[in-house]
């Protein structure tokens, strides 16, 4: 006896109803309607691209290859799904923002819990290497008043785009990475160096796709932000050095015009004696608003 949720036998048709009529019995409904949106737009792609025996055969031994990639170091399918941009989407799905509220981006593979808390104004370069800078603003709220006791967690790559955690032995740890505590301003400042562009890991599967597709593998020079505060949610976002070479074309599709900040060259011994720089710097002024 045929079943209600048994379409008949499989076709070229029809084979999205047979396929999600199968699953008439599911015992999650969220995990059901799931499925059956993948196994649609699955289905419509393959009917549209028309692969060969062949082709989809490589298909499957490229997402076995990028599973043999992933360890506890390293998780090629996130980075597939980044340079995919469905982890910049999954991200501006979940993080839909009240109007005047800054941006969030994605969080990337290189925070590290427990990073020192540090006074304001501290410099979290450990190893003196790079052009100074200087990063300051305010944490506000979408009525643009002041946070306090707002935190914020900071880190970032070098001036050679690597972060201390992919060169254990060679920088400090916690090189490049602080939190800070807002007063009752508002007001954020510490000192750093100014970040490089840096490769995303292209040398596994994700990087010959890139390739294959004519694509770079490069993400523009940034600093990584979460602030938290009682009462707000939490951000997590960068900002972005608006001259870099790649801000056009991140690799992960990261950047998002609110959070470009200016990256302004400072040459006022005065100043950079009172800021314990040797000479010039780089200045970065940036206000964040969380929303409630």
């Amino acid at each position: 006896m045929t079943e209600a949720y048994e379409k008949g036998f499989f076709t070229e048709e029809n084979s999205v109803e047979v396929v999600t009529g199968r699953n008439a019995g599911a015992r999650d409904e969220r995990l059901k309607f799931a499925v059956g949106v993948i196994t649609r737009k699955l289905h419509e792609a393959v009917k549209e691209i028309e692969p060969t025996q062949d082709e989809w055969m490589e298909a499957i031994q490229f997402l076995t290859r990028t599973g043999h990639l992933c360890n506890e170091w390293r998780q090629e399918f996130i980075l597939l799904s980044d340079v995919l941009g469905v982890s910049m989407l999954v991200d501006a799905i979940n993080n839909r923002k009240p109007s005047g509220a800054s941006e969030s981006t994605v969080l990337g593979p290189f925070h590290v819990d427990g990073a020192p808390e540090l006074p304001m104004g501290a410099n979290i370069c450990l190893d003196a290497k790079g052009e100074d800078m200087v990063i300051s603003g305010r944490i506000l709220d979408t009525a643009g008043n002041p946070i306090s006791d707002a935190v914020i967690d900071v880190w970032q790559a070098n001036d050679e785009g690597f972060y201390d955690v992919q060169q254990k032995g060679l920088q400090p740890d916690f090189n490049l990475r602080g939190v800070f505590r807002t007063g009752a301003d508002g007001h954020y400042w510490f000192r750093a160096v100014k970040p490089k562009f840096y490769p995303i890991p292209d040398d596994g599967t994700v990087g010959k796709l890139l390739g294959a597709l004519g694509r770079h593998p490069y993400r523009p020079a940034h600093l990584h932000y979460i602030i938290k505060a009682e009462g707000f949610e939490t951000l997590t976002t960068h900002i972005f050095d608006p001259d870099d070479p790649y801000i056009n074309s991140d690799a992960v599709f990261g950047v998002k015009e609110s959070l470009l900040a200016e990256f302004r060259k400072v040459d006022d011994p005065a100043r950079a004696r009172e800021l314990k720089f040797d000479s010039w710097f780089w200045e970065v002024e940036h206000d964040f608003v969380l929303a409630r």
